[in-house]
Parts: C-alpha cells; sequence; structure tokens
C-alpha cells in the first residue's frame, strides 16, 4: 500500500487556503506554503499511519504562466512502503484557466526515503483534473494513472510490475462570510496492484467541514471505504475501516 496525494482532496483545500508568499502581481514567481498536524493520514481512503497522528508539510513555486514544482510529505507508519517512516511526494505540473473552467495536470513522483535498501517503492503517476466554480461552489474531476511499475506490483497477482487507476470526483463549496465550508469526495481505484491489495478495485468517500480563521483552518471529516482491513494485511488496526479525521493546517 502506498501514500499520495494525495489524498488529493486534502491538498486541494490547503492550496486554495495558502496565500502567496510574494503578493506583487507583477512577479513571476510565487512561493506558497503549509504545515499540518492530521490524527489519521488517509490515502484514498486507507490509514497509512496506523490510525494515529501524522505531521504533513508542503511547499509550491508557481510560474505566471501556470507551470508549477511542489513538494508534500507527511510521516506514515513502517508497513506502507517497506518499513520507511515518511513519504515525500515530488510534483511538477501546469495549471490554466479558460472561461471558468480549471485544467491541471503533471506527474507525481512517490518517495519514500527511509524504506530498506533494495527494496522498491518509489513510483510515479501521471494525474490531470478538470474543476469548474459556480458561485461559492466547485466541482472538480480528476484521474491519476501510475504505469505498470516494480514497486506497486502486488504478490498476489505475481506479477513482477503492475499498474493502477484513481478516479474522482469532488463537490466543495464556501458559506460566505463565514469562514466556512463543505466539503465532499468519491474515489475509485482499479487495479490490482499494491494500491488496492487483493481486489481489483475499490471505492472510498468522504464528507467534511473546514473553518478557516486568519493563516489556520481547521477540518473535520468522516471518511469510508468498501474494502477489509484484511485486503492489505498489515497486521495493524483495521485501515479501512470508516473514521473521523481531524485536521489543523497552518498555510504561509
Amino acid at each position: 500500500m502506498r501514500a499520495s496525494m494525495i489524498g488529493l482532496s486534502a491538498l486541494a483545500l490547503v492550496a486554495s487556503a495558502t496565500p502567496a508568499l510574494a503578493q506583487d502581481d507583477t512577479k513571476e514567481f510565487t512561493l506558497t506554503g503549509s504545515a499540518a498536524i492530521v490524527s489519521d493520514y488517509r490515502f484514498r481512503g486507507l490509514s497509512q499511519s496506523n490510525k494515529r497522528f501524522a505531521v504533513q508539510a508542503s511547499a509550491t513555486l508557481t510560474h505566471s504562466s501556470g507551470a508549477y514544482i511542489s513538494f508534500w510529505s507527511s510521516s506514515i507508519d513502517d508497513y506502507v512502503a517497506a518499513n520507511a517512516d515518511a513519504e515525500l511526494d515530488l510534483i511538477a505540473g501546469y495549471s490554466t484557466t479558460i472561461g471558468g473552467v480549471t485544467l491541471d495536470g503533471g506527474l507525481l513522483y512517490y518517495v519514500y526515503p527511509s524504506a530498506i535498501k533494495g527494496v522498491n517503492t518509489d513510483f510515479f503517476e501521471p494525474y490531470a483534473s478538470i474543476k469548474y466554480a459556480v458561485g461559492p461552489a466547485t466541482l472538480k474531476a480528476g484521474i491519476a494513472y501510475a504505469p505498470k511499475q516494480k514497486a506497486i506490483a502486488s504478490p498476489v497477482t505475481g506479477h513482477t510490475k503492475d499498474d493502477n487507476v484513481y478516479l474522482y470526483g469532488e463537490a466543495s463549496g464556501a458559506i460566505p462570510d463565514t469562514g466556512f465550508a463543505l466539503t465532499s469526495h468519491v474515489g475509485y481505484s482499479r487495479g490490482p496492484s499494491f494500491l488496492t491489495g487483493p481486489r481489483k478495485s475499490y471505492w472510498d468517500w468522504n464528507v467534511g467541514a473546514t473553518y478557516t480563521w486568519r493563516n489556520a483552518t481547521f477540518g473535520v471529516s468522516y471518511v469510508d471505504t468498501n474494502a477489509k482491513s484484511a485486503d492489505f494485511n498489515t497486521g495493524f488496526k483495521n485501515i479501512a475501516k470508516a473514521g473521523v479525521v481531524g485536521s489543523v493546517t497552518y498555510a504561509f
């Protein structure tokens, strides 16, 4: 099992709440960042921290053309990737808005710096999304596809390489003049690969709310899947079981 963006919905919320360090519109580059504490790091519905707290950080450098590079990191439990205790996501992409529609795409590379040497854990995943805002509400759909790679090969399939596709949809909306926002997400993982365990596919979903005060955002969400913990054979807690996840994020 591997961590991502990801989940990707949490990153989207952080990015939208992150003020630019450089406010001068004439500057070509803008640097943003955040630090967070979460009660459970969930990736596509599955706990990557054994239902414990995790610390996370990110930074993004964006060019005025829409190109960007970014990193995102989180503490994880050792069952995720060969005893690694941290995940580092390296991201390069491009985003543009045309007629109110925002298109975004790029490449994400998952790195586990402290994994056991000689074990294939790192893999890459191209991604693309489309987003459209209607008043205070935002709709988003996206896809992430990890081509066949050794790092995500499932021992169940007997393959030396496997691939995986993730499809998702999101809806969110701010409550005007309150600081509150509502979020929702549904995703579909299809393999089989190490990312989906022995299952050919599974669904994940969550609903939540956030409150932003100055540079701080407080969040709570309910996360669930139709997968079973036994599918991932961690020997730890039920990492696929429904749960409530809290978070505190500081943007700078």
